[in-house]
């Protein structure tokens, strides 16, 4: 803990005339009502202090810069420092040691047995209530694969969003854990490579559409022909993978952390976890997937000079490069979520100073050109504007370019949504900051009766138990989830040790964090209740998941 003292601190270290160890409520005249920002809780449910006993962010009124979303019945924690030593006791814990002792001792010794018929119950719905609340909150979850850009090909890209994910200064970083999505296929420049099951699918589709045109080409392959159409459909999708790796190449440039590349049944994914800092920088990573495309067109036409025509070689070689033009043209298309779509960002970015206003151009342009696919491309297919709309199987053809167009405009159009949606989130993430929206704690030991323990909480206006071992050093997290399960009757004789969660490392967070930063953190590990720390390694709270599930529901509710 390096020189943890096991008392909750808070920001600005300068000590205050209110103990962490518990202290006679105040009347309920003098405490300050709660702010709008905070964690909406209902303490009254968990038995810990009620509205009128003063709160955290009665000290923390003088930091407005920590306010946090507006929400009712809870208040944020203080910024004013409580701290004591490790043993030192303050004045009631003094005066009622003996109270205490004598009182828990009577209690003990006639409620033994009553507590182990009963405290397995009690446990038992303890922990089945925790079961129901010990994932991570549903907030915090749909966005993790939302905070995370994406450049696709074909079906391009939502914006990226948010910081890289990592802990804040003061905090050993975590290796991330594997992204996963479909059979890896290697490392280049160390981000992985996956190919989706959904590839297969499109192999397949491809093997068989290319088969049949090489049938009218090159009869004389017979059923080899599929064998031929299967290698075409592999180099194309090794060209749709360069086009990705121009973007990844580019994003490690520019210093932006690559979490995977991903090939799928409409292209490729690659996943970009930080923003571009500059509207060039936007511009030129999103333009050198398409450029690469034409580069590889440009190369198969000058491979394809010296090959006869009519041969396999031949077919394949113009195959691939009117299959790199087709991607290249289609991601140049100016809207979200392609390519096009992002370097129309970064221009309106630039010109207006705000990524927001990049974004929305992008977005609604991107939706007018999903309307245009779903009724351009089959009107002009069908006028032999692309070669289809005459033969024996031209109504075969009409359906399939119809539902082609339907796809792809789905794409488009959801594409350009998320798009708008990820920009709403990144304005809105850095308003969860862990330091605002964190409980103050007090410490118990692990035989403290719970009622005892609650007592205390309520003197020192707390709403989070941290228990301690003899020398101040936190050991568990009571679970509120727990507390909820023990009737009022049985607390007496159930030790808080009993309803704790074990800390592990992943579970103590900085205070620091903030944003995506922070929901990183908890995703990392999902829990109910999370320990913050400060720099120092002092206690500074107890950070509840709900909390930041309801302040970032808050914070996406309110409009931009």
């Amino acid at each position: 803990m390096s020189g943890a003292s096991g008392q909750p601190r808070s920001g600005d270290d300068q000590p205050t005339d209110h103990p962490a160890v518990p202290t006679p409520p105040p009347p309920a005249a003098e405490a300050p009502a709660p702010t709008e920002d905070g964690p909406d809780t209902d303490t009254a449910a968990t038995g810990t202090p009620d509205s009128n006993t003063p709160g955290p962010q009665a000290a923390r009124a003088e930091e407005p810069e920590d306010e946090t979303p507006d929400t009712t019945g809870t208040t944020a924690p203080e910024t004013e420092t409580h701290e004591t030593g490790a043993d030192e006791p303050g004045a009631d814990e003094a005066g009622g040691d003996k109270a205490e002792a004598d009182g828990a001792k009577a209690d003990r010794a006639g409620g033994d047995k009553v507590e182990a018929d009963g405290a397995k119950a009690d446990r038992a719905g303890a922990d089945k209530a925790e079961a129901d609340g010990a994932k991570t909150p549903e907030g915090v979850r749909d966005t993790a694969a939302d905070t995370h850009a994406t450049h696709r090909t074909l079906a391009h890209t939502e914006p990226p969003t948010g910081p890289a994910p990592g802990m804040a200064k003061g905090e050993p970083p975590r290796p991330p854990k594997e992204p996963g999505g479909g059979i890896l296929m290697g490392r280049p420049f160390g981000v992985p490579v996956y190919v989706a099951p959904s590839w297969f699918l499109v192999a397949a589709l491809i093997t068989w559409v290319f088969g049949g045109q090489l049938d009218r080409v090159l009869p004389e392959l017979g059923a080899a022909r599929y064998l031929v159409s299967l290698f075409f459909a592999v180099a194309f999708y090794a060209s749709v993978l360069v086009h990705e790796l121009a973007h990844t190449v580019a994003a490690i440039r520019f210093k932006l952390p690559v979490r995977r590349i991903q090939l799928q049944f409409f292209g490729g994914v690659s996943e970009i976890e930080k923003e571009a800092e500059t509207p060039g920088r936007e511009f030129v990573l999103a333009f050198v997937g398409p450029l690469l495309s034409l580069v590889l067109a440009g190369l198969f036409y000058l491979a394809m000079k010296p090959v006869q025509p009519g041969t396999v070689p031949g077919v394949l070689l113009a195959g691939l490069m009117v299959s790199n033009l087709i991607v290249a043209a289609f991601n140049l298309l100016p809207g979200l979520p392609l390519d096009g779509g992002r370097m129309l960002r970064a221009v309106v970015w630039k010109i207006t100073g705000k990524p927001m206003s990049g974004t929305v151009a992008a977005a609604w342009v991107g939706r007018a050109l999903a309307v245009a696919v779903l009724v351009g491309l089959p009107l002009l297919n069908s006028s032999g504007g692309l070669g289809g709309g005459t033969g024996e199987s031209g109504g075969m053809d009409t359906v399939t370019d119809a539902l082609l167009a339907a796809i792809l405009a789905a794409i488009i159009w959801t594409g350009a949504g998320n798009s708008l949606r990820m920009a709403r989130l990144r304005e809105h993430l850095p308003e969860l900051r862990a330091r605002t929206l964190t409980r103050r704690a007090v410490p118990v030991e692990t035989d403290t009766p719970l009622s005892e323990a609650l007592r205390r909480a309520n003197a020192a206006g707390a709403r989070a138990l941290v228990v301690v071992d003899a020398d101040g050093h936190p050991l568990s997290l009571v679970r509120e989830s727990a507390i909820v399960g023990v009737p009022e009757h049985r607390r007496p004789w159930v030790p808080v040790s009993s309803l704790a969660q074990d800390l592990t490392d992943d579970m103590r967070v900085s205070a620091e964090l903030s944003g995506e930063e922070l929901l990183d953190a908890l995703r990392a590990a999902p829990a109910t209740e999370y320990l913050v720390v400060e720099n120092t390694g002092e206690i500074y709270g107890v950070l509840s998941a709900a909390d930041v599930e309801r302040a970032f529901v808050k914070a996406m509710a309110r409009p931009s």
